[in-house]
């Protein structure tokens, strides 16, 4: 059985409560924002944020009201930044369903973005949940600095190793850091415990989006590669170890594919076998095991329970995902 349905068949009371909590959340009453709403709901992902909220509270203790208050929080700030990169991305697919601002337009779609960022700082506020409220803000200003960065970057192609861990781990792990550590607050209401789960949740992060970034060349079983990242000019971990170990002259001419040449077919499949051929595939997969083994090392020494094993699984399955 896949590892996710493992652990939705062992939170399967709290995701049917937190299902339940989450459309009275976004309830609206504006006909057109109220519509919206239903649609978000029903193309929803697998939900594996408010799982690492779940497993990470019921850890140390059962869930209570906190606990599904900072699940339905993060749902909500991770639903308003895809729906807010749509736009920026021009994208009008999201998860096999259209996108918000391919149904509404970008103004709606800007629009319900902000809403459902407001919904989730009353959510909280409204309950006094200043703590949770606290550490999730941090994860949003982080990502908003990881994406500018990004953009910054991505523009000159001036990308070394620690930049790009600068990117992912603001852009990509803090979300998951802030839900692991609002979940373990939830149950705790101590600080160094949330600290150390928000460092498992960074380091199964950075892990994930190794992952991601793989997806781009292709792999055993995976049925790609896609070479999105090249065609959007994005230097991830494999490229840049490439870029590091080809000659001086090679380097140039694949900075100059990837600038100029980055929507057609055969200059992507050159950057794609470029970076295999110099072992860029193998580094990047290395460095994936690095930080989830750090994620790993961290669990075992918590309590010994279904829970630290579900979070176990779900940091396997990040990274041996096959999409």
């Amino acid at each position: 059985m896949n590892p996710v349905n493992n652990i939705q068949a062992l939170l399967s009371d709290e995701l049917s409560t937190f299902e339940h909590k989450f459309k009275e959340a976004v309830r609206s009453n504006v006909p057109l924002l109220d519509r919206i709403m239903h649609y978000i709901i029903r193309r929803k992902g697998k939900q594996v944020r408010p799982m690492f909220v779940f497993l990470s509270a019921k850890v140390f203790g059962e869930a209570n009201d906190v606990t599904y208050r900072s699940a339905a929080l993060v749902e909500l700030l991770h639903t308003a930044t895809l729906v807010h990169d749509d736009v920026v991305d021009e994208s009008n697919i999201r998860r096999g369903f259209f996108s918000i601002n391919a149904l509404w337009k970008n103004k709606v779609a800007v629009l319900v973005g902000d809403y459902l960022l407001s919904k989730g700082l009353l959510l909280s506020l409204e309950q006094n949940d200043f703590e949770t409220l606290k550490i999730l803000s941090r994860a949003v200003k982080q990502m908003s600095e990881g994406e500018l960065l990004q953009i910054e970057k991505s523009r000159t192609l001036n990308i070394n190793e620690a930049v790009y861990f600068e990117i992912i781990t603001n852009k990509t792990a803090s979300l998951l850091a802030s839900s692991c550590a609002a979940g373990a607050w939830s149950t705790t209401q101590q600080s160094e415990i949330a600290d150390k789960m928000r460092q498992f949740g960074e380091c199964a992060g950075i892990a994930f989006q190794i992952k991601d970034d793989l997806f781009d060349y292709g792999g055993d079983g995976i049925g790609k590669p896609t070479g999105n990242d090249i065609k959007e000019k994005k230097i991830t971990l494999p490229l840049i170890y490439t870029l590091n170990q080809v000659p001086k002259a090679r380097k140039k001419e694949l900075i100059y594919l990837l600038k100029n040449k980055n929507t057609k077919k055969d200059y992507i499949r050159e950057i794609q076998e470029a970076v295999k051929a110099a072992g860029g595939i193998q580094y990047a997969t290395e460095k994936m095991y690095v930080y989830r083994d750090k994620a790993l090392t961290i669990l075992n020494n918590l309590p010994d329970n279904p829970y630290r094993q579900g979070l176990a699984d779900l940091v396997h399955f990040t990274t041996e995902r096959k999409y």
